[in-house]
């Protein structure tokens, strides 16, 4: 019986690393969101899952939309905008270039 525990909690060890990786990327893409605001989460959803003993998609649910989520409440709408409008900027120049390389056969 022991055995069956410890896979167990060994597979929702795991579990739990795969949705804290997942988070942590795709946190990490959001508009403004540097390694302070990453640190931050990281450290919000691990106290809140030490305290609680909650799995953290029982409590924040998908990575990928509590990532969202959090980059909103932590990162500064100003600094966010000004990450979105440099995106923006870069994703046009690598168009253009792409479409001279077409042009030119490179």
């Amino acid at each position: 019986m022991a055995n069956s525990d410890q896979r167990t909690d060994a597979a929702s060890e795991k579990d739990r690393e795969k949705w804290m990786a997942r988070f942590q990327v795709r946190l990490a893409m959001q508009p403004g969101v540097d390694r302070a605001v990453v640190l931050q989460a990281v450290k919000d959803v691990t106290a809140h899952c030490a305290e609680t003993g909650e799995h953290p998609r029982t409590a924040f649910g998908d990575p990928d939309s509590y990532a969202v989520q959090a980059a909103a409440r932590l990162v500064p709408a100003d600094r966010a905008a000004r990450a979105r409008q440099r995106k923006a900027v870069v994703d046009t120049l690598d168009s253009v270039l792409k479409k001279a390389r077409d042009v030119a056969g490179l």
